[in-house]
């Protein structure tokens, strides 16, 4: 789906893919998940880097980019960097290599401690948010700071889902693209793409529960919902619409 002449969100993936950067943009991949929550008694198969790379290889053969730009929350420990996450950042730096893309890495809340690794990965980091091109990437768990000039705003950490009554009457979430605006200035927030983020319901919370304080300013009723899932991407329409339905 063509969201504007320079971005197209990869149809069926959660990946928007910005021409004039030849970037693919992802957020939210909480590298080392399974691990984590096995240390705190959960245990849950090992499948969320194998579908992140999965995902990352259809994106970089249909478009040829040359870079992924991790919006956020490459792993998911707040307070230190498990082992299990150092293995799979290792592994996702040399497998978007091997796939022809440079990392990209707009730190988010659990990315503490990555700095460690910008010079034995080589890695570009920067600290919640860069400018790149005409675009101004943040996570989102803090407001943007120099926003003018820049033609669109692109975050990560809210999650981003649309809840869905089917016809039994149970609740389903479908991942979503968030596209509205922020001060004036075009807004795109992007889902996670963490295997077991069921994500946030955008259209079943209050906009004082979202996480990000951008929703302070930002109309969230007034964003459109574009659904990721089932090998398809659809626009939904604006979350205040999906409210009465």
């Amino acid at each position: 789906m063509q969201l504007t002449k320079d971005i197209e969100l990869l149809e069926g993936l959660p990946v928007a893919y910005i021409r004039s950067l030849d970037a693919l943009a992802v957020a939210d991949l909480h590298l080392g998940y399974e691990g984590v929550m096995a240390k705190k008694g959960m245990l849950l198969p090992k499948v969320n880097f194998k579908k992140i790379m999965e995902t990352i290889k259809e994106a970089a053969e249909k478009t040829k980019a040359k870079s992924i730009i991790v919006d956020g929350d490459i792993k998911n420990e707040f307070s230190e960097v498990d082992q299990e996450e150092f293995n799979e950042l290792f592994d996702f730096v040399k497998s978007v290599r091997e796939m022809k893309l440079e990392p990209v890495l707009i730190k988010g809340n659990h990315d503490n401690f990555v700095e460690r690794y910008r010079e034995p990965f080589n890695l570009k980091i920067y600290a919640q948010e860069a400018r790149i091109g005409d675009y101004l990437f943040f996570h989102g768990e803090e407001l943007p700071c120099e926003i003018k000039g820049v033609k669109m705003l692109i975050m990560g950490h809210e999650h981003p889902a649309i809840g869905i009554i089917n016809a039994a009457g149970r609740k389903e979430k479908v991942s979503c693209f968030l596209s509205g605006t922020y001060k004036r200035i075009p807004l795109l927030v992007l889902p996670a793409m963490n295997f077991y983020a069921a994500g946030v319901d955008i259209n079943f919370q209050s906009r004082a529960s979202l996480l990000s304080p951008v929703f302070g300013t930002a109309n969230v009723d007034h964003m459109r919902a574009i659904a990721v899932g089932f090998g398809s991407t659809m626009d939904f329409g604006e979350i205040g619409k999906l409210r009465n339905q």
